[in-house]
């Protein structure tokens, strides 16, 4: 497995271009197949996510042409509802098809899907949704079987809101018959942008981004461009990043006005935040005081920025109280970020920090994509080389990494194996 050294100590200074987001870029990937015809996603990141979900769609017959960013899907020869562990079992996105393939097919077998092994993530709630549409709901063998002659309007409510739940019921909502009303839905941006998406194609959605969706069933779907949000998680890590290290990035295609919950944490610890046209400027300043931090669904604080503070808040002054409510299994970069020096007691969902003056560079592993990102930033903050193994988590979520990092002055190498 590939490795990234890290010599740490230089401050980040210089600019960085923000990717697509792969969290838009999915589903947006995924509604292509609600139409009989070649749509084209653009500003597409270079990510194996990505590449994964290119492979299972051409496994369901789809004609995938990428070119400069961009991908072209062509569903036209589209022959099989079925989508197999081997191309479902590193990625929880996967998910994703199982509503667009049900009203394509009437029918599709989906594996259970996999990922970031940080907490249960069921899935629910997506077929509890698709029965109150009137689908057939059989789990055996590792996978999940949905059946429906057509999926009919309903009104459905989340416990808890979900991101893919709610993208999911909203995809396959679009051509069912009559409405349907998701209640206590997911709010994330990525929702919203692909409600956008669907209506360009020709659906009738309003209320995304709220907590109440009504999404009114036509009759089809009409292929579409669509360029890919910016990645505001990618922004959010490097925004960090450069606090942490005392540095002054310009992050060109930031999507700050989404990430408020961080600008004002950054704030607090004693960062300056600077709005440049289409750009962000994140400048550390000695950031060095302690904040908490309690994740919570948007516009709340995201769970996916909570271990790249964490790391940062390891050489603050003082204490620190980390709380996740999203995932119960998040914490699991502590133990490695304690490798490196770093003093944090966890409790259940729980974690307190006490600042340390320094952290020590040491031999550490990746557990998940944001462990991952949180590793690199004490690294780069710590005494000494660190060797970070099971990169390829961070291969799942940030495009190019180590290049962008080493164009603004750290001093980072991938070793391949």
């Amino acid at each position: 497995m590939d490795k990234i050294v890290i010599e740490g100590g230089n401050r980040l200074i210089g600019e960085i271009a923000i990717s697509g987001a792969k969290n838009s870029a999915l589903p947006l990937m995924a509604a292509a197949l609600l139409n009989d015809g070649c749509s084209t996603i653009t500003n597409i990141p270079n990510l194996k996510d990505i590449d994964t979900f290119k492979r299972l769609l051409e496994h369901l017959g789809c004609h995938i042409d990428d070119s400069n960013r961009s991908v072209k899907i062509n569903v036209s020869d589209i022959k099989t509802p079925e989508a197999p562990y081997e191309l479902v079992k590193t990625m929880r996105a996967s998910v994703l098809i199982l509503g667009p393939l049900v009203t394509h097919f009437k029918r599709a077998r989906v594996s259970l899907p996999g990922g970031c092994a940080i907490g249960a993530r069921p899935i629910n709630l997506h077929l509890m949704g698709l029965e109150r549409m009137g689908a057939k709901i059989k789990i055996e063998h590792g996978y999940v079987e949905v059946s429906a002659e057509k999926l009919k309007g309903a009104d459905i409510y989340f416990d808890v809101p979900t991101v893919t739940g709610t993208e999911n019921l909203m995809m396959a909502a679009c051509l069912a018959d009559g409405i349907t009303v998701i209640e206590n839905a997911a709010k994330e941006p990525e929702v919203l942008e692909l409600a956008t998406a669907l209506n360009k194609m020709g659906g009738c959605i309003s209320g995304a981004g709220t907590e109440k969706i009504r999404i009114e069933g036509v009759r089809k779907l009409k292929p579409i461009e669509y360029a890919v949000m910016p990645d505001r998680i990618e922004a959010g890590t490097y925004m960090i990043a450069s606090a942490a290290t005392r540095g002054n990035l310009l992050l060109k295609n930031c999507p700050i006005d989404l990430l408020e919950a961080l600008s004002i944490k950054l704030k607090e610890v004693g960062a300056e935040i600077i709005i440049e046209r289409n750009n962000t400027r994140g400048i550390g300043n000695n950031p060095t005081r302690s904040v908490d931090i309690k994740t919570s669904p948007y516009p709340g604080f995201p769970t996916d920025l909570q271990a790249q503070m964490m790391s940062m808040m390891c050489i603050s002054s003082g204490l620190s109280v980390f709380t996740e409510t999203i995932f119960e299994n998040r914490f699991m970069h502590v133990s490695e970020l304690k490798r490196m020096g770093a003093n944090i007691q966890v409790d259940g969902r729980t974690a307190i920090v006490k600042g340390m003056p320094f952290l020590s560079g040491a031999p550490v592993m990746a557990t998940d994509l944001r462990a991952s990102a949180s590793l690199l930033i004490a690294a780069l903050v710590g005494e000494g080389e660190t060797e970070i193994s099971r990169v390829y988590h961070l291969d799942r979520g940030y495009e190019s990494i180590e290049e962008k990092l080493a164009g603004v002055g750290a001093k980072i190498k991938r070793v391949r194996k």
